[in-house]
């Protein structure tokens, strides 16, 4: 009799796999800045390096009337900032075109 679970799976193989570059809890998350005064910026982090991010910026910029841009930043990678108050916006938005279903996006702020 031999015994063939035991190296059969390993259950942290997953968490080995993430990268520097991206999340690793596959979320995506929104959050909102104060700038000055009634002014913020509303940041999307954690999306897919598969998706052009620049044209899903000018989708949005479209669509919401603002203005916004791609950064690099250094611990999250590429990072959508749209200007405003834009998180239910840009909630309905990734979910409306299928880039993220709606338990992977994570909304942040007061």
């Amino acid at each position: 009799m031999s015994i063939q679970n035991l190296n059969t799976f390993d259950p942290f193989a997953d968490a080995a796999r993430g990268t520097d570059e991206g999340v690793q809890d596959g979320l995506v998350h929104i959050r909102i800045q104060q700038r000055n005064g009634r002014k913020t910026l509303t940041t999307v982090q954690g999306l897919s390096a598969d998706y052009d991010l620049k044209k899903i910026v000018r989708a949005c910029k479209k669509e919401f009337a603002c203005n916004g841009t791609v950064v690099e930043h250094p611990e999250y990678g590429e990072v959508l900032q749209l200007q405003g108050d834009q998180r239910e916006n840009i909630c309905q938005f990734l979910t409306k075109v299928g880039l993220v279903k709606a338990e992977q996006i994570k909304v942040h702020g007061f």
